[in-house]
């Protein structure tokens, strides 16, 4: 099985590393899970292995027909997908949709809290 290489724990972490405000645990079964003002918005589940993360709700309607992308377990409700390597995604197009899936749970933080981020001007 060939992976892209974002599906790697080394890369997949130096990419979200590089994203403003975003920090970076291992936690659950020692996955990588991004976050950005405390909430998740991505991680790498397993190494090599799928990345999850929250996409739109029209992006989730659509990308869950496609082979290799399917909810992710117990994050699908919130709006989640797996991206396998089986996908016909490329690597760009996997990192715009972490790029995009950071961009979506920052838009929900508090203003204060984006401020505090830098994310939008103070107050």
């Amino acid at each position: 099985m060939t992976y892209p290489a974002i599906m790697h724990r080394e890369p997949f972490e130096s990419f979200v590393l590089s994203l403003p405000a975003v920090t970076l645990v291992r936690q659950w079964r020692d996955d990588s899970v991004a976050k950005i003002g405390g909430k998740v918005f991505c991680l790498l589940d397993k190494d090599p292995g799928e990345i999850w993360l929250k996409v739109s709700p029209m992006s989730f309607s659509l990308m869950i027909e496609v082979e290799g992308i399917r909810p992710a377990p117990y994050f699908a409700r919130a709006g989640w997908v797996a991206i396998s390597h089986r996908s016909p995604l490329t690597e760009q197009e996997i990192s715009a949709y972490i790029v995009e899936a950071r961009r979506l749970v920052a838009a929900n933080l508090s203003k204060r809290l984006q401020a505090e981020l830098g994310l939008i001007p103070a107050q």
